[in-house]
């Protein structure tokens, strides 16, 4: 009875995980956490600000806008492996997409201008990465398209909006060192993450004749090159913070790093159905959950 019970509950958290994940919920919580994180790395008390909003429903509302505008322009994506979700659930998915959009246009409504003026052009590369620029009847132009962008483009739009609007949102000025290192920190961890999913996408990129790093590599060099820029990461960050001591940003960026490590080299985790949207995205999640965890650990021991 009691083995029953615990299969049951373990079928329904899967089930939840399953539908957080699927849904983009729970990169968009990852966003979320990346920047509260930031807050502690700037020297602010991390709190909800309302610039959060923006940045969940702004993560939302792409993700689904990306997946959106794949089924649309291609008619047999529906049928693929990577689009079950849609599939098995449409009505979900199409209200989840309407939901966003209009939870998307209502924060940005109420945001401060200086946000709006700091998100634009941040928006405007991430809508155009899944929105066609230019279409006939034999191509369709996207950012995506564009040879070895892919990657990079993904690395600098995620550290731009959970760097930029904390730092333009608390009004005060920042060491312009101090936020290009914090930056670049964010940039590495993220290319870093990033480089398997491309790795997995490579035969749906070849057929569809893009550009993109495993495909020039191969899939060992990229994920060397995954290893190259984690390792860059974590240098960095030691150098970052070891001179002023602050072991409370450093512990949990250094834990997130051998996490991660762990993921990239073990073969047997890349099997897991959850290896990419669970597990490497939950990195960024375990990321910012350690940080504030560090944060008030480090509160309490003063």
């Amino acid at each position: 009875m009691l083995s029953l019970s615990l299969l049951i509950t373990t079928q329904l958290i899967l089930k939840l995980l399953k539908g957080l994940i699927h849904s983009n919920i729970y990169i968009s919580l990852a966003a979320v956490f990346l920047t509260v994180e930031t807050q502690i790395q700037l020297g602010l008390v991390p709190q909800w600000r309302p610039y959060l909003f923006i940045i969940f429903f702004a993560t939302l509302f792409e993700y689904n806008l990306h997946r959106l505008v794949t089924l649309l322009m291609v008619k047999d994506a529906i049928h693929s492996d990577k689009h079950a979700w849609v599939r098995e659930n449409q009505k979900a998915f199409y209200t989840l997409v309407i939901i966003s959009t209009i939870a998307f246009i209502v924060v940005l409504w109420i945001a401060k201008t200086k946000v709006l003026l700091t998100l634009a052009p941040i928006a405007l590369l991430t809508l155009f990465y899944s929105i066609p620029i230019a279409r006939s009847k034999s191509y369709i132009f996207r950012l995506r398209e564009v040879p070895y962008l892919k990657l990079f483009l993904i690395a600098f739009v995620w550290a731009a909006i959970t760097i930029l609007l904390p730092v333009v949102h608390a009004e005060i000025t920042f060491d312009r060192t101090h936020v290009v290192l914090l930056f670049a920190e964010r940039f590495l961890f993220i290319l870093a993450i990033a480089i398997p999913f491309d790795i997995r996408d490579m035969e749906s990129d070849r057929q569809a004749n893009l550009k993109t790093i495993p495909i020039l590599l191969n899939e060992d060099r990229s994920l060397r090159v995954s290893f190259v820029a984690l390792l860059a990461f974590a240098v960095l960050v030691l150098f970052h913070y070891s001179w002023q001591q602050e072991w409370s940003i450093i512990i949990p960026l250094l834990i997130t790093a051998i996490v991660t490590l762990f993921l990239l080299q073990s073969s047997r985790m890349r099997s897991n159905p959850f290896y990419h949207h669970g597990f490497l995205d939950g990195t960024m999640l375990l990321q910012g959950l350690l940080m504030i965890l560090f944060y008030h650990l480090n509160l309490a021991c003063r």
